[in-house]
């Protein structure tokens, strides 16, 4: 089986963790073997979490610079700088939807620009796929839906060797149960536009 690479980057809090349990019980549903691993860095401070999940008869989680074959980023600036993950062949789905470090708060920092970051972005990979994924979220009627919102983009690239009713289920069954119906209809938004970007 073809090995595939991703690796997730967020903001602590935007449920990237959840995201990657997910994708890792739906590779189990579909029989894809799955290896995963998390940097949780300073989370609980807004710090960033990075999940490595590899898909396929691989022996190691370790994704090198200039490994993967997909880039998901709950947060642009932290797409941005995992950018170093990524080839020309890769495919980057980000959410332009800022959640800028305190050091910008307080005007020890500058934010970049989110045109120039996206420039960035495709001038190094194959696609970029890029769009608010908190308004997608606020759409399917919970704002902490954006991590749903993006594992539906990614579902919708086809790159994963997984199916995308294994990815539903699985959000159905481990999801909580009041969030449930939220999560896939965020799934289900981000899986659409996904198709459009």
């Amino acid at each position: 089986m073809d090995i595939t690479r991703l690796i997730i980057v967020a903001v602590g809090g935007q449920g990237n963790l959840l995201s990657s349990r997910v994708l890792g019980e739906a590779a189990l549903l579909s029989g894809v073997p799955v290896r995963m691993s998390e940097i949780h860095g300073m989370a609980q401070r807004g710090g960033v979490v990075e999940s490595a999940i590899v898909f396929g008869d691989a022996e190691s989680t370790i994704i090198s610079d200039g490994e993967a074959d997909l880039l998901v980023g709950f947060e642009p600036s932290e797409t941005l700088r995992a950018l170093n993950k990524c080839n020309s062949k890769t495919v980057v789905i980000t959410n332009l939807s800022p959640l800028p470090p305190f050091t910008v708060a307080i005007g020890k920092g500058k934010y970049p620009d989110l045109n120039k970051v996206q420039e960035l972005i495709r001038a190094k990979t194959s696609k970029l796929i890029a769009f608010d994924a908190v308004a997608l979220a606020k759409e399917a009627g919970n704002v902490l839906g954006v991590n749903m919102v993006l594992l539906g983009a990614l579902a919708q690239t086809g790159i994963l060797p997984l199916a995308v009713d294994n990815i539903k289920e699985t959000i159905s069954t481990r999801t909580k149960k009041a969030f449930a119906e939220v999560n896939l209809k965020a799934f289900d938004l981000g899986f659409a536009a996904a198709g459009i970007a």
